[in-house]
């Protein structure tokens, strides 16, 4: 489930919401780069661990990842945002 939009975008959103043509490029980059096994099998990882902690399918926090491997609950657009994911429109 997709996090609610936000009242307050930070700048991508707000740039993705103004223009839907490159939204639409992105969403295509973004199903190619996770269709790639390795992803597949990160996000089935993830998907375990909201199921254990009861937050699966409810919308809500993401889970991040610690330094220290641990994951923990954190708001997606801090968890998202860090270390410049998708900086200039792509995807690492």
């Amino acid at each position: 489930m997709a996090p609610k939009r936000s009242a307050n975008p930070g700048k991508t959103a707000s740039f993705y919401r103004k223009n839907p043509e490159s939204y639409r490029k992105k969403l295509k980059r973004a199903k190619a780069y996770n269709a790639k096994p390795s992803n597949r099998k990160y996000r089935s990882k993830l998907a375990i661990a909201r199921k254990k902690r009861g937050i699966y399918g409810k919308g809500g926090g993401d889970l991040s990842h610690t330094k220290d491997g641990r994951l923990v609950r954190e708001s997606p657009k801090k968890n998202r945002a860090r270390n410049g994911h998708g900086k200039n429109g792509r995807l690492k």
